[in-house]
């Protein structure tokens, strides 16, 4: 989701980025060699439950890796951190400065660590989606095909023609055909996004749509589905979705620096975007679902839902490309590496925010940025990703 506090293009965050990560070079010129591996990305302990390790012993070139600060220099973009995990171990992290508009604060210029939170935006959609698995598996919810009127009996009076035949799966899908649209611009009175914001009765808002196709026929990107899961979610577990995200996830993963926002006018949690957690945090995410829904031999979510969950259900129709894929709100694209095409699976955040998985190489990359209302927002990552850090994996295995 956008950023409701500001909607205008960031002017000089290029820039400011381009500055630090040349002071970054200069600094590294004067370093002994374990304070220049350091600078471009050895990772620090700070007791989150990742085991360390080198990305030569894990069969990655590390000097590659040291080349994507270099790399985000010539694009003069605002990126904040990146993260990657191999093999279940962490081997590269790195952290810039840089401005932001972090959700609930003042937009400006913010220092990055890796105990910093960041907001994840519509990457906060997978974690919904692997929610609402956890409440499958808990028998909280029968299943996928339950119809979506079945957990809202008071919205009678505002119901559509069209609505009975929507199911949950239909919204983890984005396929409801429910008539709504967040590509306009954020002042656009014809954009449903806002209404999630600053409506009194958001849920209400979002069922009172009308139907513009029958369920399964279009794929149209809908963060108004996404409320609706993370409120199914409150209702059937009878507490907030923190609480059930903490307790059935986050405490699981060791995830304990978390914050999972409100809209401001109507303090409804925002199940579509309002997710902030530490890069390290969101690469969890990641490895989590790389290791089909197991952490520390613990099953927290079934491996079926995680099969289910990437298996590509649509195309996504001029949405970051045509050649990426949508399951229950998680995104299957691919990266051509040489002469090679090599899948990966991502959860996918406004301004840059991403978690991909490459099941293939046994790999996870995460990054944060502040790419928002930029026309080529998350090219940086993805060009990461493709560019470097597949590049630098020396086996298949």
């Amino acid at each position: 989701m956008r950023n409701q506090f500001s909607r205008f293009t960031i002017l000089g965050a290029g820039l400011a980025l381009a500055l630090s990560v040349s002071a970054t070079d200069l600094r590294a010129e004067s370093m002994s060699p374990g304070q220049r591996d350091q600078a471009c990305g050895s990772p620090s302990s700070i007791d989150d439950g990742w085991e360390i390790a080198s990305p030569d012993d894990i069969g990655m070139d590390g000097a590659r890796l040291c080349d994507i600060a270099a790399r985000l220099e010539q694009r003069a973009t605002a990126v904040h951190s990146v993260v990657v995990i191999r093999h279940g171990k962490l081997v590269f992290e790195q952290y810039f400065p840089g401005y932001d508009q972090p959700w609930g604060e003042p937009e400006g210029q913010y220092e990055f660590t890796a105990t910093t939170k960041h907001d994840m935006r519509s990457a906060s959609k997978s974690v919904t989606s692997l929610l609402i698995g956890i409440a499958i598996d808990r028998k909280l919810i029968a299943g996928v095909d339950e119809p979506v009127l079945k957990f809202f009996p008071d919205t009678a009076a505002v119901k559509q023609a069209g609505w009975e035949a929507i199911t949950l799966r239909h919204l983890l899908t984005m396929s409801s055909g429910i008539k709504w649209d967040e590509a306009r611009a954020w002042t656009d009175p014809e954009n449903d996004e806002p209404h999630l914001v600053f409506e009194p009765d958001p849920l209400g808002y979002v069922l009172s749509r009308p139907i513009a196709a029958p369920p399964d026929m279009l794929w149209t990107y809908n963060g108004g589905g996404t409320e609706l899961l993370g409120n199914i979610i409150e209702r059937v577990s009878k507490r907030s979705l923190e609480a059930f995200a903490r307790e059935a996830l986050f405490q699981p993963l060791g995830i304990n620096d978390v914050e999972w926002k409100t809209y401001a006018k109507n303090g409804k949690i925002a199940a579509a975007s309002g997710l902030r957690l530490r890069p390290r945090d969101a690469a969890k995410i990641g490895q989590f679902v790389l290791n089909r829904g197991q952490w520390n031999g613990q099953q927290i979510v079934s491996a079926d839902w995680i099969a289910q969950s990437i298996t590509p259900r649509f195309q996504a129709i001029g949405f970051f490309g045509s050649t990426l894929f949508y399951g229950y709100q998680w995104w299957m694209g691919r990266s051509l590496v040489g002469d090679k095409e090599i899948k990966w699976v991502a959860a996918v955040g406004w301004g840059g925010q991403r978690i991909f998985i490459v099941p293939e190489l046994d790999l996870v990359m995460m990054t944060t940025a502040a790419q928002y209302g930029q026309p080529k927002e998350g090219l940086a990552a993805i060009d990461i990703l493709s560019n470097i850090v597949i590049p630098s994996v020396r086996d298949a295995h």
